[in-house]
């Protein structure tokens, strides 16, 4: 009988290390980047959504690019580890360079024209670069799990841990990098901008997490044979639409890009519905702790809770079944903006608090298992791919996953970008609410325009979006009896294709 190979608990926490850290670079942008533009530094509203929009737009195009590249890769190590050792000292660059730029809101009261423009366009151009770089990293990273292993439950408890990793990557991100960067701005004498204290802060954390990166590339080993065949460019992006299964998760994907908007405004609406600009209140006022924990908490435990049972639930329900149950938290999720209009500016209270903490644990659990579903979905469709027609396409499958991502998050961002400039929330607008929040002044209260703008983007589309997304999914393709027939052969391959080859 032949055996099918697998990586060792060592690799696998490697692998785990490397996906903490670039979880942790991803959120200081995706998070600390855009609260510091939007809040600090105080780029107009539109522009910023611009910015974001085509900047993930292009690397939505871009990552199908990478992935044709990662196929066509061949090296002693493999076809993915190679880029997974290269690229974190890159990316790690580039993120430093995102924080180092001017203040467009100081620049506009003085009226320094010259000053405005260099500074949107360092935003720009320094995103994009980011985006570019962080590719090059990433669809490898997610690439490589299909092929340490040749066995469908070790790579479900991979992905599932991978996860489950990646959103506390991405929690202690979102959590401590506004405190912590208002905290530093202090502590260098500063009052009234965050932008020195952010500057440290996030080139620090971005450090830290780059070296964390650094130890998947060290660590994993490539098991499963490349396939023989390379595709060029062009063959390779019309694989993604030409597999049916694969085109159902596209599609799915964007249909659900509303999704991205509570990673968008989650930190601003916290920081300001509840602490009035102040962060660090959550950690010194018992009160607003404890809203912190329950609301944010209750979403990152139905995550986590999500991403631990996926696998072991896939015993017993189809990952399909899984994937279109998650259409039943957007309930949950729209009532939380039904319940801002019923109390719009008493939702710190002990009830409020604790029923839309509960709307935000039913909620991360849809969020959660869309994770692990959808990249165990692609994995599927890898096998299913090399099963009918002997191409593996590790890279340009998963390049789809950071596609979805991008794209998605280019059009949360323009929905919200005109959400608030519809509302007034833009450049000079915000800095002259940060000092009436100095000077006394109640965001809940005195910016109800602001507040209803922000728990709307938190909940109504997103809401719309995870009941649209099963619409695809409905009918895909590959059941769980067929994706174990489809692997017992393919092992038989693989082992047949290393005999020839010796």
């Amino acid at each position: 009988m032949i055996t099918a190979k697998t990586y060792t608990k060592k690799e696998a926490a490697m692998y785990l290390t490397g996906m903490f850290g670039q979880n942790m670079i991803y959120n200081v942008i995706a998070t600390g980047l855009y609260f510091y533009l939007q809040n600090v530094i105080c780029l107009p509203a539109v522009a910023l959504g611009w910015i974001f929009a085509l900047a993930r737009v292009w690397d939505a195009v871009n990552d199908p690019m990478m992935g044709a590249i990662v196929d066509k890769t061949s090296t002693r190590w493999g076809k993915c580890k190679p880029y997974l050792m290269f690229a974190p000292p890159l990316i790690c660059l580039i993120t430093c360079a995102c924080f180092l730029n001017g203040n467009y809101a100081l620049a506009k009261e003085q009226g320094r024209s010259g000053a405005m423009i260099a500074i949107v366009a360092w935003a720009a151009i320094s995103y994009i670069l980011w985006g570019m770089s962080y590719t090059i990293g990433d669809i490898p990273l997610w690439g490589i799990i299909s092929r340490m292993s040749e066995v469908e439950k070790d790579r479900a408890k991979l992905i599932s841990a991978a996860r489950i990793v990646a959103s506390i990557g991405a929690a202690a991100v979102v959590v401590s990098i506004v405190a912590v960067s208002q905290a530093a701005n202090e502590a260098l004498g500063e009052k009234t901008n965050a932008q020195k204290g952010f500057i440290v802060v996030g080139i620090a954390m971005t450090v830290f997490a780059s070296l964390l990166f650094e130890i998947a590339g060290l660590g994993v080993k490539e098991r499963v044979p490349a396939s023989e065949e390379k595709k060029t460019m062009k063959q390779s992006i019309a694989l993604m639409w030409k597999c049916v299964p694969f085109r159902r998760i596209l599609i799915s994907g964007i249909l659900r890009s509303p999704l991205q908007l509570m990673m968008i405004v989650i930190l601003t609406l916290f920081t300001y519905y509840f602490c009035d600009g102040d962060l660090q209140l959550a950690f010194t006022t018992p009160k607003i702790l404890f809203i912190l924990i329950i609301l944010g908490g209750g979403y990152f435990v139905g995550q986590f809770a999500a991403m631990i049972l996926c696998p072991v639930l896939m015993k017993k329900i189809s990952v399909k079944a899984m994937y279109n149950l998650t259409a039943l938290s957007a309930l949950p999720t729209g009532l939380i903006f039904v319940f801002y209009l019923i109390a719009p500016t008493e939702l710190d209270q002990t009830k409020w608090v604790l029923i839309n903490g509960f709307c935000f644990l039913i909620s991360g659990i849809g969020f959660g298992a869309i994770n692990v579903c959808q990249s165990i979905m692609i994995s599927d469709c890898i096998d299913y791919e090399e099963y009918h027609h002997g191409y593996r396409p590790d890279g340009i499958f998963f390049s789809g996953q950071s596609f979805i991502t991008k794209l998605t998050a280019g059009i949360a961002s323009i929905i919200s970008s005109y959400v608030y400039a519809a509302v007034g929330y833009t450049d000079v607008n915000i800095e002259k609410m940060n000092r009436a929040l100095e000077n006394g002044a109640h965001f809940a209260t005195d910016y109800q325009q602001y507040s209803k703008a922000m728990w709307f983007i938190l909940t109504v589309p997103p809401a719309i979006g995870l009941a649209l997304a099963v619409i695809p999914t409905l009918k895909y393709e590959i059941t769980t009896e067929d994706h174990e027939k489809m692997l017992d052969e393919l092992v038989s391959r693989h082992a047949e294709m290393e005999k020839t080859e010796e």
